[in-house]
């Protein structure tokens, strides 16, 4: 699972399928309808705000403008009614981290989307996040351990 810090219109489609589904997948068990990826630690972000169902809510609804704005008709009925606005903290090193992982990522699955982004220095962030300073996320399990 991989719910990204980043603004999901960098991803590619494989990328945006994958994300509405984790997301959906993210909003079932913070619900309590699933017994799997209950401990899983991309869910950390969110159980970390008071209303987490509702933050998880916001994340889709991003996630679903996104695929509609390429012309995808991702059901926004699935979605859970968010309540007030909200916002959550990500780290700079945390986006930086991803930024890195989704480059290697579309290197691979569809270069041409990476030779548009590679050079993006300040890629925008998921319009639920606000950066603030710091290392990556305690929540975050990159390959091989931390530094």
């Amino acid at each position: 699972m991989r719910l990204w810090s980043l603004h999901p219109g960098y991803l590619d489609p494989q990328g945006l399928v994958a994300l509405w589904r984790e997301a959906l997948l993210a909003q079932a068990v913070l619900r309590g309808e699933t017994r799997g990826y209950r401990n899983h630690p991309q869910l950390e972000r969110f159980r970390q705000h008071p209303d987490a169902l509702s933050a998880i809510s916001h994340y889709l609804q991003a996630v679903q403008a996104e695929a509609e704005s390429r012309g995808y008709r991702f059901d926004k009925s699935k979605i859970a009614p968010p309540g007030p606005a909200l916002t959550l903290d990500v780290t700079a090193g945390q986006v930086a981290y991803e930024w890195a992982h989704l480059m290697a990522k579309l290197s691979v699955r569809n270069p041409e989307l990476h030779r548009q982004w590679v050079a993006t220095t300040e890629p925008r962030i998921h319009p639920l996040f606000n950066v603030r300073d710091g290392d990556i996320e305690p929540w975050e399990r990159p390959p091989g351990g931390r530094a």
